[in-house]
């Protein structure tokens, strides 16, 4: 710990060598009751709010002077000072002009990005249990301060620094801090006062990760004050990394701007060997490579992506990596849990089972059912002793006469039971009171606590049936206890395979006395009997698990589930079909160890039952090697290591641990499977976006290289001068390729297959539209140069004039040519885009304006044109999209 006086002014650096006492005396606070709000008010204005020193947010400045800080402006830069030293000042000015206006538009552009990723992380703030003024409630963790008690359990990710009050097998992971692999036991214990961090057993460690059991603790220190804020001071702020779609469109920049370069001098080579001015050359060499290299690209898909994830989080999704929206758009698999997510979460009892035979809980009218018939608990022992040991062996609430409740769902529905059988919790902890916890572990799928009763202890287990078959040795019935023999497991294993087979989510519940509380909690126990609890599906996840199909995404079923319920699930929602079987966790070899025969066997399976973690990992694993992007979910500190392993983690942010939310690179905020739907959704739009604004970008870029290149060849009049090709860079360049980053998705966005996970952003297809695109812009470019001087007799001025023009709407029309070619001409996702509309209504009146103002026209030395000259331009900048309409008109009818 850091040497930090506390609230009382009393240095806590040692407080892993102090007692619980000591410390909650030297912080001035009691336990059981906590701060109260005004003394904890106090000292969050004495020691400041509990975060860690982070960027701060965007500079203003700095976004602007990035937009500098590219080799396309260092181009322009060169290109300016070119002409400048050549005494060419107009166009020196516009060359600082177009500078200027590109970063002034990549400046607005990202800075909205960067506020807007601002406020999207502010919606997923932490919050933590603390106990204030005698009760328990949820805070945000930055209000934590010295002396808060604050509540721990399993998946919780440790706000603050704590000292341990008293723990129940409590393990907590520090590997982020000291280095140790596996987790690590904690105890309120003191240790020595020169202990190592990795021994301090009676503390944790902010930014640390409880993996087992449960305990109360108090802050001992908070913010900048904890051991990882001295490891934050240690650490120089780094640079976040890019996301692997920025880094594909930066080497793609990177190429084309080689390529330009080559292609320019090439250019600029052959002008002057045909005999053209060498200085207007090298200026339209230059221009022709600033003009060609797509500079808003990272700029449009940065703020693209942005966009997407501002509307995912509208849709309750969580994103906070920018490579996460591109890897959901190429997602094939989701492995799912059920609970919570296909489920919704609000289980009740629905069968109880004894010996005596079988109850239903009717929550409507409060009462016990048998045949349809109000029935007592009272001739029923072992039915009193299920209720009873249901309601010790839990840590959630439920008041009966209010019906608020806090804690796990399945917990809260057991209170409830309980209660209408006249067991209610909190009279029972009068005369039993709760003396230590073995808390739920995921290798024994079990959970015990201990009460003291009478000379000896109670205890009450529950857990999954299979699992607690096993440490039973004999089963109460109404004439006493009977052995729990192999015919006896067999009778209660086939119960349990007809309630999973109607849905029921079943726990098994049992107990038996000892004389001390240290007595092996699994060995030996009576079992009382089952508790089917219900969980229906939710009603719009049917529909959605139809969409991911329609999609080409493959929905398999991992739950910790008996596998009779989880294939009752399974059908009804449609993730598998009636005859389909479930794998169990038994069945499952390890990877290592399967043939190829049973891996095909488990890749085509969709009912996953009983898993372990290291089975979820196995099965990621397994289709990853078939080439699948697997998205998976999860809730638990054991699907932290899964949500790592998967190419998109989704937690849970509901009933999700900090643990899982920390490992994922999704949170479902309201843990509904649709979402995941709608996110993957959301991911192939913006990567369309992304394919659809660099093919226009790339095809407009080169048109412009082809038209003067094949002009200089050709011997013909340049059909575009330096400033010209600048200007035109500007105009439809940027504006129409940020209205295409808007684009909503077709309807059948959902039809097709996902892509390919290898596919670059620019494939086959989209290679071979930028260079018929680009030749066939170019070419009505170089027939309007041709009319112009062999048909009109125009001079110079005029025919550039014609061949600009005709570029430039041919260009602006080209916008038109990104829909998707099953759609109609006139009603598309284009046609319906108000930004398209609003970039094409700019950038016309921005070249009427350039056409209309003497000084900018002298500038650009663009000449008024005749009636018959603008009716040839604009029918030659209408040819590209006629011809794309017939092509898609030819292929819609080749593929009836």
């Amino acid at each position: 710990m850091k040497s930090d006086v506390n609230a009382t002014g009393t240095d806590l650096a040692e407080a892993h060598a102090l007692t619980a006492a000591a410390v909650l005396g030297t912080l001035g606070v009691d336990a059981a009751a906590g701060l109260t709000s005004a003394e904890a008010h106090a000292r969050l204005i004495r020691f400041g709010p509990n975060l860690l020193r982070t960027h701060p947010p965007a500079n203003a400045l700095i976004v602007f002077l990035k937009q500098f800080n590219s080799p396309v402006v260092y181009l322009l830069l060169a290109a300016a000072g070119f002409t400048l030293v050549l005494g060419q000042y107009t166009e020196c000015a516009a060359i600082a002009a177009v500078l200027a206006i590109n970063a002034a538009i990549g400046f607005v552009t990202e800075l909205r990005a960067v506020r807007s990723m601002e406020a999207l992380r502010s919606l997923a703030t932490r919050s933590v249990l603390v106990r204030r003024n005698g009760t328990a409630a949820m805070l945000p963790a930055d209000e934590l301060v010295p002396g808060d008690m604050v509540i721990i359990e399993a998946g919780d990710v440790v706000a603050a620094d704590l000292r341990i009050v008293q723990a129940a097998n409590l393990a907590c992971d520090e590997s982020a801090l000291t280095g140790e692999s596996l987790p690590l036991a904690k105890a309120p214990d003191a240790v020595a006062a020169d202990a190592v961090l990795a021994e301090r057993r009676s503390m944790l460690f902010k930014g640390t990760a409880i993996t087992r059991g449960t305990a109360e603790a108090v802050v001992v220190g908070t913010g900048m004050a904890t051991e990882l804020g001295r490891i934050t001071r240690l650490v120089e702020e780094s640079e976040p990394e890019r996301s692997p779609l920025e880094k594909q469109l930066g080497r793609l920049s990177r190429h084309l701007i080689w390529l330009t370069l080559v292609l320019a001098a090439g250019i600029c080579a052959a002008g002057i060997v045909t005999g053209k001015d060498i200085t207007l050359m090298i200026e339209s060499s230059v221009a022709l490579a600033v003009a060609a290299i797509p500079e808003g690209l990272p700029i449009v898909a940065t703020l693209a992506l942005a966009r997407g994830m501002l509307r995912m989080a509208r849709h309750n999704a969580l994103v906070e990596q920018l490579s996460a929206v591109q890897t959901l758009g190429a997602t094939t698999v989701i492995m799912t849990d059920k609970t919570g997510t296909l489920t919704e979460n609000r289980m009740h009892v629905d069968r109880l089972v004894t010996q005596a035979g079988e109850l239903m809980f009717d929550r409507e009218q409060g009462a016990f059912l048998l045949d349809g018939r109000p029935a007592g608990t009272g001739d029923d022992g072992a039915l009193r002793h299920l209720l009873r040991n249901a309601a010790l062996c839990c840590n959630a609430t439920f008041d009966a006469a209010s019906g608020e409740s806090t804690g796990d769902p399945m917990e809260v529905a057991l209170l409830e039971a309980a209660a209408t059988g006249g067991m209610v919790r909190a009279h029972l902890l009068a005369t039993l009171p709760e003396i230590a916890e073995h808390a739920f572990d995921a290798e024994t799928r079990m959970m015990a606590t201990v009460h003291r009763d009478g000379d000896g202890c109670l205890f009450a287990v529950k857990g999954a049936p299979e699992a607690l078959f096993q440490a039973v040795g004999e089963v109460e019935t109404a004439a006493g206890p009977l052995p729990f023999d192999a015919r006896e497991e067999a009778l209660w294993a086939a119960r349990c395979d007809v309630l999973a087979g109607q849905g029921l989510r079943l726990l098994a519940v049992a107990g038996k006395r000892a004389e001390a509380p240290d007595a092996p909690p699994y060995e030996g126990l009576t079992l009382f009997g089952l508790v089917g609890l219900h969980d229906p599906p939710r009603a719009d996840v049917a529909s959605a698990i139809a969409d991911a199909k329609r999609a080409g995404i493959e929905v398999v079923m991992v739950t910790g589930d008996h596998a009779a319920t989880a294939q009752n699930i399974a059908r009804t929602i449609g993730v598998a079909a009636a005859g389909d079987g479930a794998i169990g966790g038994r069945e499952l070899k390890v990877l290592d160890e399967m043939s190829d025969a049973e891996r095909q066997a488990v890749l085509a399976a969709r009912i996953f039952s009983r898993v372990s973690p290291q089975q979820k990992l196995d099965l990621i694993t397994l289709h990853q090697q078939a080439g699948d992007v697997v998205a998976m979910t999860g809730d638990g500190v054991n699907d932290a290591p899964a949500l790592k392993k998967a190419d998109i983690g989704i937690a849970m942010g509901q009933r999700g641990t900090q643990v899982a939310r920390e490992a994922a690179d999704m949170v479902l905020r309201d843990d509904a499977f649709p979402t995941i739907v709608e996110a993957i959704r959301e991911g192939r739009i913006i990567y369309t976006n992304i394919r659809r604004f660099t093919t226009y970008l790339l095809s407009c870029n080169l048109s412009e290289i082809l038209s003067v290149g094949l002009a200089v060849l050709a011997g013909l009049p340049l059909p575009l001068l330096p400033l010209q090709i600048l200007f035109l860079n500007l105009v439809t360049d940027v504006f129409p390729a940020l209205a295409l980053g808007t684009i909503e998705a077709d309807r059948a966005v959902l039809s097709r297959p996902p892509r390919p996970p290898s596919e670059p952003i620019l494939a086959r297809p989209q290679w071979v539209a930028i260079i018929v695109f680009g030749c066939v812009i170019t070419a009505v470019t170089l027939s309007a140069m041709i009319i112009a001087t062999e048909v009109l007799k125009l001079d110079s001025d005029a025919a550039t004039s014609m061949s600009f023009f005709t570029l430039a709407l041919a260009q602006l029309w080209h916008v038109f040519d990104m829909r998707n070619w099953r759609e109609g001409f006139f009603i598309n996702q284009i046609t319906r885009n108000a930004y398209v509309w609003l970039a094409l209504a700019l950038c016309l009146l921005i070249l009427a304006v350039a056409t209309l103002e003497p000084n900018i026209a002298e500038a650009l030395r663009i000449v008024p044109l005749g009636p018959r000259a603008w009716a040839i331009v604009l029918a030659l900048s209408l040819v590209p999209v006629a011809l794309r309409e017939l092509a898609a008109v030819a292929i819609r009818l080749a593929r009836r």
